[in-house]
């Protein structure tokens, strides 16, 4: 697949998948600064904001790109924290922010300079609490990358979020995407490509290991290649999960391989990497409030992967109400198994990092799933136990009951039972 670079000084057209990204991008940071904002006695925020590929700030129908909607969301919420903080009693929170702005065109960065520029004065003028430095740069990513990095070190950042939305996939090598999430304890990456420039990246420069995951799934070259040109296909799209998530896996201990879903055909992957679990689920959560934005196709329990295409016939998860009861009906079995498998007890926090790389499932959904099953009870530090699933938190106990209805304890090999 060639890369057609955005032609920023005409006006760039906004394609359907950038919309439903930037609309995924701007929910899920509103959703984080709620998060990381939330502490009664915190009183200051600090975090950094690294555009790999800005690009000029605004597409031809005036829409904004993601610099912008950062630094929307920004404003919306220092005002939205503090109004709640006044009205009740509590000191006003201020927001420190850096944002380093970089694109390989250097005309792109002067547009989007001038588009910055108002929002920027707006903000110094209206919103005392937000503090706004900004770093802009015209480099090929990987060569701006060792100068970003030293900024953020300087400025001793330890929240730092990137959004690498490149037009192909060889812009961004993987061994930086393992750096950004070693170097930081809060980072988080979302990362944008094309399935084909992957594909032919792989083919280039890794024909074994594309080799070695093809044959993992039962594939040869000559069927991947007949794939290609049927990507509306929902057996492509469960294929390219497996090997995108096999790409990409060892980047972060939580790594979401979902593609935009698109009337056309599954070609865009937008992919979120984070190093806690916490990120991960909140970003199943957003995806859920966006269905039909994002797709999988497999399982939709807690082995989402595990889909194999010459035996099974998997299922497209939209993220919408159909999805989460095939979802629900999945987790009923599969959570009592997944607790058995660690003995008979499993604290929440635990489960949910056994859980949240193998699973599109909402957080209600995993929840319902837990109280409402026979077999699991739900244990309270206090030693009481959950009745409802929404007050179930990390440092509760999943336990099996004594008394099951169906569910084995142990799994005893046929010959021990005779």
């Amino acid at each position: 697949m060639v890369e057609k670079p955005y032609q920023w000084p005409d006006g760039a057209k906004l394609e359907e998948h950038s919309k439903r990204k930037h609309k995924i991008l701007r929910e899920y940071f509103s959703r984080y600064l709620t998060v990381r904002c939330q502490l009664p006695q915190q009183e200051k925020f600090r975090l950094a904001i690294v555009e790999g590929f800005a690009g000029a700030g605004k597409y031809s129908c005036g829409a904004p790109g993601s610099p912008l909607i950062f630094l929307e969301e920004l404003k919306a919420a220092v005002d939205r924290f503090n109004i709640y903080r006044s009205a009740n009693g509590l000191k006003p929170l201020e927001i420190e922010c850096l944002l380093i702005l970089n694109d390989a065109n250097p005309q792109a960065i002067e547009i989007l300079k001038t588009h910055v520029a108002p929002l920027l004065a707006e903000v110094r003028q209206n919103h005392p609490k937000l503090h706004i430095s900004i770093e802009y740069r015209s480099d090929e990513f990987e060569t701006a990358y060792p100068v970003i990095k030293q900024s953020l070190q300087q400025g001793r950042f330890r929240n730092v979020v990137f959004n690498l939305d490149q037009c192909g996939h060889s812009r961004v090598n993987r061994s930086t995407l393992i750096d950004i999430m070693r170097s930081y304890p809060s980072a988080e990456i979302f990362y944008t490509f094309a399935i084909e420039s992957l594909l032919a990246f792989l083919r280039a420069k890794e024909p074994t290991a594309l080799a070695s995951q093809l044959a993992a799934i039962d594939l040869s070259e000559t069927d991947l290649k007949n794939l290609e040109g049927g990507m509306n296909k929902k057996t492509w799209l469960g294929v390219a999960e497996k090997l995108v998530f096999g790409a990409f896996w060892s980047c972060a201990p939580f790594v979401s391989p979902f593609s935009i879903n698109n009337p056309d055909g599954w070609r865009y992957w937008l992919i979120h990497f984070a190093n806690s679990y916490r990120a991960r689920q909140w970003y199943n959560d957003i995806l859920h409030a966006n269905s039909s934005f994002q797709a999988h196709y497999g399982r939709s329990g807690l082995d989402m992967l595990s889909y194999d295409p010459t035996h099974d016939s998997g299922a497209l998860y939209l993220f919408d109400m159909s999805g989460r009861a095939s979802a629900k009906d999945q987790l009923t079995a599969d959570i009592p198994r997944l607790v058995s498998e660690f003995g008979d007890a499993i604290e929440v926090g635990t489960f949910y990092e056994s859980i949240y790389n193998a699973t599109p499932a909402h957080t209600d959904d995993i929840h319902s799933a837990i109280i409402d099953n026979p077999d699991l009870e739900v244990i309270t530090e206090a030693g009481g136990e959950r009745r409802k699933a929404n007050t179930i938190v990390a440092s509760d106990v999943i336990r099996i009951k004594t008394q099951r209805s169906f569910f084995p304890m142990f799994s005893i090999p046929p010959k021990a039972r005779s």
